[in-house]
């Protein structure tokens, strides 16, 4: 299996501020995109038929946060139709936490929490197959902290998964790969939705993403 990891949101804690006029997010999203290797290339068609639809640059990478709601939507329609065609080879998982109440010694070390987010959303599926190829966009990476994230990741599925898993971890940063752009656009609709009240395309992909909630 391969996973592709990113992220919306930030680390920040400053609440007295709205976010995005000197404030911090209020939630932090991190999504991803499972994918047997058989079926990598799919999800990346869907990205490229996105650029040729609706005439993005392709010398530019399109963020989520840039796309029209009718590009967001329209993604999240055909994220799901490859879900429902193709079960047993693409998942969506993420795991958003509310940052707010979030307990300050916590925030001390954000990157602890980052690490156990991405682990708690994880871990579960990369326990299930032999060999697992971990696709983080390298901004996403939090390695202050001690332990690397691949470290921990590997530690838990050996210890506490009791898994037979090797884990490879490759980071590739999304304006190099459209799967990690995909696991972009897949972070902005979760975190449209907790963030910003932006559901439509929530709506049309909600039961199709494994998601949890953290600190709620």
């Amino acid at each position: 299996m391969i996973i592709y990891l990113d992220e919306s949101g930030d680390l920040g804690w400053k609440f007295t501020a709205p976010y995005r006029n000197g404030g911090s997010s209020r939630h932090l999203t991190i999504a991803s995109l499972a994918v047997s290797p058989p079926n990598k290339h799919r999800p990346k068609r869907l990205v490229k038929k996105l650029y040729t639809k609706f005439n993005w640059p392709t010398n530019v990478e399109k963020k989520w946060a840039d796309m029209a709601l009718e590009e967001r939507v329209f993604f999240a329609k055909k994220a799901h139709e490859l879900r429902v065609n193709y079960p047993d080879d693409i998942k969506y998982l993420s795991i958003t936490v509310k940052k707010q109440n979030v307990q300050p010694h916590i925030r001390k070390d954000a990157n602890k929490l980052y690490n156990y987010m991405i682990g708690l959303s994880l871990l579960n599926e990369m326990s299930k197959h032999e060999t697992v190829t971990f696709v983080p966009d390298p901004r996403s990476i939090k390695v202050e902290s001690g332990n690397s994230l691949h470290d921990y990741l590997q530690t838990q599925l050996w210890f506490e998964m009791r898994a037979k898993t090797s884990l490879t971890t490759t980071p590739l940063d999304s304006a190099s790969s459209l799967n990690v752009q995909f696991s972009d656009m897949l972070s902005g609709i979760v975190q449209g939705h907790f963030e910003d009240g932006n559901s439509s395309p929530w709506t049309e992909l909600r039961n199709n993403i494994s998601y949890k909630t953290l600190f709620f």
